[in-house]
């Protein structure tokens, strides 16, 4: 587990016999209690996750059409120009 900080929120799961049995085997191997392993496991999963939505890779090829897209000048779009025009939800007088 990356963190330390003091532990206030409990997340609570229903699962199969089977699967308590699972994740007990586990849990023994790992010499550890069966939460810290579900615990640990999950923060593995959620932040191999959440790198998977924040980087990619690009081969040599692929970069330089990544690149080309960047440095091209910007496609007008009539529709968005119209989205522009109108005013916004926010802008518009409250009745009170």
């Amino acid at each position: 587990m990356a963190t330390q900080s003091t532990r206030t929120t409990k997340l609570d799961l229903r699962l199969s016999p089977e699967a308590k049995q699972t994740l007990s085997a586990a849990a023994q191997a790992a010499h550890c209690s069966v939460s810290q392993f579900v615990l640990a496991s999950a923060l593995s999963r959620a932040a191999e996750t959440l790198s998977e939505r924040q980087r990619f890779e690009l081969n040599a090829e692929q970069w330089e059409h990544f690149m080309a897209a960047l440095d091209a000048p910007p496609q007008v779009v009539p529709q968005i120009q119209r989205l522009f025009r109108e005013p916004s939800p926010f802008d518009l007088p409250t009745t009170e």
